[in-house]
């Protein structure tokens, strides 16, 4: 196939155009081409109008045709139509591979098991996530907490409740099937081609149950509200785990337990899998009014439909750490997040439509090792204290305590425009404090500077809400080359909460490596 990017038209262009004008390019008439579609649509807010970017992908009947004629068309780039590796190694596995967790990692791990036969059990300590829609729904309007049916823990993962974005850095050839796979489970076309793809709460969870019951479909078995509570080792390999519903054999057991997972990490560590800390981040949920958002990065053309709500990354170097937005959600609400008792934990979310009056965004400052000491439990014990003093300012209930920006800053900021969305309630209350004070200095100097950056960010009257504390994983579960742990074979770590992921897509993407790996070792009992 022949790539071709940075094809500008107007907003007011068609789409249709994009491919005449890359056809134009290549010099090739429209019978020519197999097949021409577009890859890829961004927003060049930088000019005023903004312009739609087009990448475009382009298929000729032969390789050698498509080479060729890249060679000699400048911009463009010729790519080898690249296969997802499913080979099989010549090892039987004794018995059925066992998937701790069905967040993103554990799903896609499973669903590539299962397509190559293995017949994978899976543990998810949470229910279905039709069940569990239901129970952080019950939370959120009465603060029936579930611990093991919440934003954090049950099918889908902390990422089925965060708008299903899809963005990622790794630059993965996997990341194609993950998208290819969500498309054929219901995810909306325009994940194929979008700068950031999102797929939206709404949408999102019946994209899972689907993959879950392709899983089943093809041998595998979903054991819903299962946990992990210990490992079986002998002769110095795993040979078995124990759950909530009794023991089971397992030749191999894939840890994709996710980030909030506190009491399997204390489980692993008292068993003696090595682990390590990990630099994590915690901050506030930051809303705008999205009408300012859009003003701010589109202009006069805020509004246009061809732009969508306006999306924002920003970051900041402030000394030795970074502050940065994280998880911004057009559109969306500020959702109580929590999942241990006694403590408050703010996350952001968004439906397919993004049609909320405001815009909320992460922004947290890194934590390091050396602030909360070596241990690889210290960062949860850290994330811990934090959420229980949050959940103390905001007075109980789960309420969260909130803050005008102006007046974190030292300011005045009385609360105007911009009203809260959380969920269970908010206590106007200073932030400062339930920071260390070398993370409070570093928020309170980064905004003025991400405000320069992204004008409005530091609006005196957008909302600070507290705490954000479950970024990422605080620690790391040692692995390999063969992505197993060295110290007990059999056992694979996977994705977000074993500290080798960020986001939906890279979990995913560790999820198919994981899979990968394990096929490349043995074939099908």
């Amino acid at each position: 196939m022949i790539q071709l990017s940075s094809i500008r038209l107007p907003l007011s262009a068609p789409r249709e155009e994009a491919l005449t004008k890359a056809l134009r390019r290549l010099g090739i008439p429209r019978g020519k081409a197999a097949r021409a579609e577009i890859s890829k649509i961004s927003v060049d807010g930088r000019r005023r109008p903004p312009e739609l970017v087009y990448g475009v992908t382009v298929f000729l009947e032969s390789e050698q045709e498509e080479r060729a004629l890249a060679q000699k068309t400048p911009g463009a780039l010729f790519k080898r139509r690249e296969e997802l590796d499913m080979t099989l190694g010549d090892t039987p596995m004794e018995g059925r591979p066992v998937v701790c967790g069905l967040g993103p990692a554990g799903l896609f791990c499973a669903l590539l098991l299962a397509r190559c036969g293995f017949r994978p059990i899976v543990l998810e300590r949470g229910p279905s996530v039709e069940e569990r829609s239901r129970a952080a729904a019950d939370f959120a309007a009465a603060g029936r907490l579930d611990p093991e049916a919440n934003i954090q823990f049950g099918e889908g993962g902390a990422g089925a409740f965060s708008d299903g974005k899809l963005t990622t850095r790794i630059g993965d050839a996997r990341c194609d099937f993950v998208t290819q796979v969500l498309l054929a489970h219901g995810a909306p076309p325009e994940i194929a081609f979008q700068q950031k793809p999102h797929i939206g709460t709404d949408l999102l969870t019946g994209v899972i149950a689907s993959i879950r019951r392709e899983i089943c479909r093809l041998g595998g078995e979903v054991r819903f509200s299962t946990k992990l509570t210990g490992l079986a080792v002998q002769g110095g390999r795993l040979a078995g785990v124990e759950t909530t519903a009794g023991p089971l054999a397992a030749p191999v057991l894939v840890l994709a337990v996710g980030h909030s997972a506190r009491d399997t990490f204390a489980m692993l560590q008292a068993a003696g899998v090595p682990m390590e800390p990990k630099p994590f981040s915690v901050g506030f949920r930051i809303e705008h009014l999205q009408s300012e958002i859009d003003r701010a990065l589109y202009h006069g053309a805020a509004g246009h439909p061809a732009l969508g709500r306006g999306e924002y990354q920003l970051s900041h170097r402030q000394g030795d750490r970074g502050v940065y937005t994280f998880c911004m959600c057009p559109g969306g609400t500020v959702v109580a997040a929590a999942s241990q008792e006694g403590g408050v934990v703010t996350n952001g979310m968004s439906y397919h439509a993004r049609d909320g009056v405001n815009a909320n965004a992460a922004l947290v400052v890194s934590v390091l090792p050396e602030d909360i000491g070596g241990g690889a439990m210290e960062g949860i014990a850290f994330q811990r204290a934090l959420e229980q003093a949050a959940f103390s300012a905001g007075g109980g209930g789960y309420a969260a305590p909130f803050q005008t920006v102006g007046a974190f800053l030292g300011g005045s900021g009385r609360m105007g425009r911009v009203q809260p969305t959380y969920q269970r309630g908010v206590r106007e209350q200073p932030l400062a404090p339930l920071l260390p004070a070398p993370l409070t200095r570093a928020l309170q100097a980064a905004l003025p500077a991400l405000g320069r950056k992204l004008p409005g960010f530091d609006a005196p009257d957008s909302l600070l809400t507290g705490l954000e504390t479950r970024t990422s994983s605080p620690l790391r579960i040692l692995r390999g080359e063969g992505l197993f742990c060295e110290a007990l074979p059999g056992l694979y770590p996977c994705g977000e909460g074993a500290g080798y992921a960020g986001g939906i897509m890279s979990a995913a993407v560790d999820g198919v490596r994981v899979a990968q790996a394990i096929m490349a070792r043995f074939c099908p009992p």
